[in-house]
Protein backbone atom coordinates (compact mmCIF):
# COMPACT_ATOMS: atom_id res chain seq x y z
CA UNK A 1 0.00 0.00 0.00
CA UNK A 2 1.71 3.40 -1.01
CA UNK A 3 1.62 6.22 1.19
CA UNK A 4 -0.66 9.28 0.83
CA UNK A 5 1.13 12.04 -1.44
CA UNK A 6 0.51 15.51 -0.86
CA UNK A 7 -0.01 17.43 -4.38
CA UNK A 8 4.26 18.94 -3.21
CA UNK A 9 5.02 15.64 -3.56
CA UNK A 10 3.53 14.54 -6.79
CA UNK A 11 4.85 17.65 -8.57
CA UNK A 12 7.90 17.02 -7.20
CA UNK A 13 7.42 13.45 -8.59
CA UNK A 14 6.66 14.09 -11.52
CA UNK A 15 9.30 16.66 -12.10
CA UNK A 16 12.23 14.26 -10.75
CA UNK A 17 10.29 11.63 -13.88
CA UNK A 18 10.45 14.63 -16.65
CA UNK A 19 13.87 15.96 -15.78
CA UNK A 20 15.58 12.97 -16.50
CA UNK A 21 14.82 13.09 -20.01
CA UNK A 22 16.68 15.98 -22.42
CA UNK A 23 13.48 17.12 -23.92
CA UNK A 24 11.81 17.89 -20.88
CA UNK A 25 8.24 19.33 -20.60
CA UNK A 26 6.77 19.71 -23.80
CA UNK A 27 5.47 23.09 -25.22
CA UNK A 28 2.27 24.47 -23.92
CA UNK A 29 -0.20 24.23 -26.94
CA UNK A 30 1.16 20.38 -26.86
CA UNK A 31 0.74 19.74 -23.32
CA UNK A 32 -2.76 21.17 -24.24
CA UNK A 33 -3.37 19.30 -26.88
CA UNK A 34 -2.20 16.12 -24.81
CA UNK A 35 -4.51 17.06 -21.93
CA UNK A 36 -7.48 17.88 -24.48
CA UNK A 37 -6.44 13.82 -25.73
CA UNK A 38 -6.67 12.48 -22.25
CA UNK A 39 -9.89 14.13 -22.08
CA UNK A 40 -11.28 12.20 -24.74
CA UNK A 41 -10.23 9.45 -23.58
CA UNK A 42 -12.02 9.70 -20.00
CA UNK A 43 -14.82 10.98 -21.64
CA UNK A 44 -15.13 7.72 -24.20
CA UNK A 45 -15.01 5.49 -20.96
CA UNK A 46 -17.45 6.78 -19.43
CA UNK A 47 -19.49 6.99 -22.42
CA UNK A 48 -19.02 3.12 -22.73
CA UNK A 49 -19.71 2.60 -18.83
CA UNK A 50 -23.41 5.45 -18.68
CA UNK A 51 -23.91 5.62 -21.80
CA UNK A 52 -25.56 3.96 -24.67
CA UNK A 53 -22.29 3.12 -26.42
CA UNK A 54 -21.05 0.42 -25.65
CA UNK A 55 -17.50 -0.89 -25.69
CA UNK A 56 -16.89 -3.67 -28.60
CA UNK A 57 -15.88 -7.02 -27.99
CA UNK A 58 -12.10 -6.09 -30.06
CA UNK A 59 -11.55 -2.97 -27.85
CA UNK A 60 -9.10 -2.94 -25.19
CA UNK A 61 -10.10 -2.79 -21.47
CA UNK A 62 -9.23 0.57 -19.98
CA UNK A 63 -10.94 1.93 -17.05
CA UNK A 64 -11.97 5.67 -15.42
CA UNK A 65 -9.17 5.49 -13.05
CA UNK A 66 -6.59 5.12 -15.48
CA UNK A 67 -7.76 7.54 -17.64
CA UNK A 68 -8.07 10.20 -14.90
CA UNK A 69 -4.59 9.01 -13.74
CA UNK A 70 -3.61 10.29 -17.31
CA UNK A 71 -5.30 13.32 -17.21
CA UNK A 72 -4.16 14.32 -13.60
CA UNK A 73 -0.19 13.33 -14.92
CA UNK A 74 -0.55 15.83 -18.23
CA UNK A 75 -2.40 18.53 -15.94
CA UNK A 76 0.54 18.29 -13.11
CA UNK A 77 2.99 18.37 -16.08
CA UNK A 78 1.62 21.44 -17.25
CA UNK A 79 1.08 22.92 -14.02
CA UNK A 80 5.06 22.49 -13.80
CA UNK A 81 6.09 23.88 -17.12
CA UNK A 82 4.53 26.86 -16.16
CA UNK A 83 5.53 26.88 -12.50
CA UNK A 84 2.37 26.71 -11.16
CA UNK A 85 2.06 25.23 -7.69
CA UNK A 86 -1.30 23.47 -7.70
CA UNK A 87 -1.97 23.49 -3.69
CA UNK A 88 -2.05 27.37 -4.04
CA UNK A 89 -4.38 26.65 -7.19
CA UNK A 90 -6.55 24.33 -5.67
CA UNK A 91 -6.50 26.29 -2.57
CA UNK A 92 -7.63 29.76 -4.07
CA UNK A 93 -9.96 27.97 -5.90
CA UNK A 94 -11.93 26.18 -2.84
CA UNK A 95 -11.60 29.38 -1.26
CA UNK A 96 -13.97 31.00 -4.18
CA UNK A 97 -16.31 28.23 -4.21
CA UNK A 98 -16.65 28.44 -0.73
CA UNK A 99 -17.47 32.10 -0.55
CA UNK A 100 -18.98 32.71 -4.11
CA UNK A 101 -21.14 29.64 -4.02
CA UNK A 102 -22.04 28.89 -0.16
CA UNK A 103 -26.06 29.41 -0.75
CA UNK A 104 -25.97 28.06 -4.29
CA UNK A 105 -26.48 24.32 -3.25
CA UNK A 106 -29.29 22.88 -1.10
CA UNK A 107 -27.11 21.26 2.34
CA UNK A 108 -27.51 18.26 3.60
CA UNK A 109 -29.69 17.72 6.55
CA UNK A 110 -27.70 17.16 9.92
CA UNK A 111 -28.92 13.66 11.20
Amino acid sequence: MSQDKTLHMVQKEIDEYIGQFKEGYFPPFEMLARMSEELGELAREVHHVYGMKKKKESEAEKSMEEELGDLFFVLVCFANAQNIDMQHALDRVMNKFKSRDQNRWTLKEEE
